[in-house]
């Protein structure tokens, strides 16, 4: 092991341990020195969201006097590590987050909780004023998603919405983009290349028309040329479609061809979050946990269009989700389910952690009202709604047993995006990889079942 592996060796075990050291720090019968109900709350999130709930919490905590929650903080890319570590060590969470595309996974082994009665009986929770979308991520009936019993309610829907520069727009007197039309791929490109310009003469671009990361933004254009990463069925990979090459080869043209995006080498000294934030990047996608970090620090107006669409005619994108999920090895199941519930779909926790502009609201009746706030930008904050309710989808490893086969897919097309492998020779390469994988978790599936 070199001296960088140990030291990274070193750090994820000093993490793990401090995980569990936290996640063990309720007495035997779950309750704290001064005879409270203690329970312990797993999350994580970006500064603004970390802050947010750790309030929410608060708020939980002074209307439920003989409850404390333990809050266990972590940041977005430890989070699965942590996780993963506490349930093998037996040391699960009250009250945690997880992603939709385990919920099987965590129903068979005995992780989550059944809270379908809980909710169903709750005074304070009209499941029909939640995004019913939300809510059937987290069914599971033992044999489909979307059936069945609850095994936890949503965090929130995240719709991944396209912003653009407005400001940058009027500026360089380009026309403002249809909130109601999608650009055409050729639309899209003619634009941003008006967009990107050396705007101080020294001979380098130094503003781009985009900047997407192909992890979460080349769902919208492979899914609006018709094509996707696996069948209907669930059972196979399907990235060898010509609609999904078309697709993949589009996205690489954009630095590749058309310019019109940083180059890898760029990004090394100034990514393209850092430079959307600096007002260098004309469209950038954006979602509701973005709005309280670009209304304090974005020195520009931004507003939302739809994404643009491919072969269909039709924008896609996608709307994540993460589960709040109660523990089965909790002792405190009616505390612990209440605090599931507050979070997710108590008007009061759900008003707090909406007006921390962190989230859009689990509530259908705050989100309309949410809509028409003017006071709360963007502008066009609809296209977050349209996104659920009309052209968005779940992401493709949230039908599956596991997320393996679609992981595969991003680890290795860093050359694909940077023109040095062709696109028609890394999906030959790459789709009996994932397919080999995709059998497994389909395999796994029978065998837990």
């Amino acid at each position: 092991m070199n001296r960088k592996s140990k030291k990274m060796f070193a750090l994820t075990m000093t993490a793990l341990m401090t995980t569990s050291i936290a996640l063990a720090g309720c007495s035997g019968d779950g309750k704290s020195a001064d005879g409270k109900v203690e329970l312990t709350f797993m999350f994580r999130g970006n500064p603004e969201e970390l802050k947010a709930y750790k309030a929410t919490v608060k708020r939980f905590e002074e209307a439920h006097k003989d409850v404390k929650v333990t809050m266990v903080q972590t940041a977005p890319d430890q989070y699965d590590t942590k996780l993963k570590s506490a349930i093998a060590g037996r040391k699960v969470p009250d009250v945690f987050f997880y992603n939709p595309a385990q919920v099987k996974a965590y129903v068979n082994s005995g992780v989550l909780l059944d809270i379908t009665k809980d909710v169903e009986g709750s005074k304070d929770i009209k499941l029909e004023d939640i995004w019913q979308k939300g809510v059937d991520k987290y069914r599971y009936d033992g044999k489909a998603l979307g059936k069945g019993a609850i095994y936890g309610l949503p965090k929130d829907l995240g719709p991944f919405a396209l912003g653009y520069n407005k400001t940058m727009f009027e500026k360089e007197n380009v026309p403002l983009p249809d909130k109601d039309k999608p650009y055409t791929w050729d639309e899209f490109v003619k634009v941003a290349k008006k967009l990107t310009k050396d705007t101080n003469g020294d001979g380098k671009m130094d503003q781009y028309g985009t900047g997407f990361n192909a992890n979460w933004a080349l769902q919208p254009f492979v899914w609006s040329n018709g094509a996707d990463w696996i069948n209907e069925e669930g059972t196979k990979v399907t990235i060898d479609d010509p609609k999904f090459i078309e697709a993949l080869q589009f996205f690489v043209d954009q630095q590749v061809k058309h310019k019109i995006t940083p180059s890898i080498g760029e990004t090394q000294t100034l990514d393209t979050y850092q430079r959307w934030m600096k007002g260098q990047l004309a469209f950038f996608p954006v979602g509701p946990w973005d709005m309280a970090a670009f209304k304090d620090q974005l020195k520009f107006e931004y507003d939302l269009l739809p994404w643009p669409a491919g072969s269909t005619g039709k924008p896609s994108g996608w709307v994540g989700s993460l589960g709040i999920g109660v523990g089965s090895t909790t002792k405190h199941q009616k505390e612990a389910a209440e605090l599931a519930m507050y979070l997710s779909a108590d008007q009061e926790g759900q008003q707090a952690l909406v007006d921390a502009q962190v989230q859009l609201p689990n509530s259908m009746e705050i989100a309309k009202d949410w809509v028409e706030d003017t006071s709360i930008q963007p502008k066009n904050k609809e296209e977050f709604l349209d996104l659920i309710n009309d052209y968005g989808r779940g992401f493709p490893a949230e039908k599956t047993y596991t997320a393996e086969w679609y992981d595969e897919f991003f680890k290795n097309i860093q050359p694909v995006l940077d023109g040095k492998t062709s696109v028609e020779d890394y999906v030959k390469k790459e789709q009996p990889k994932m397919q080999k994988l995709l059998d497994a978790a389909i395999a796994q599936e029978k065998q837990a079942n």
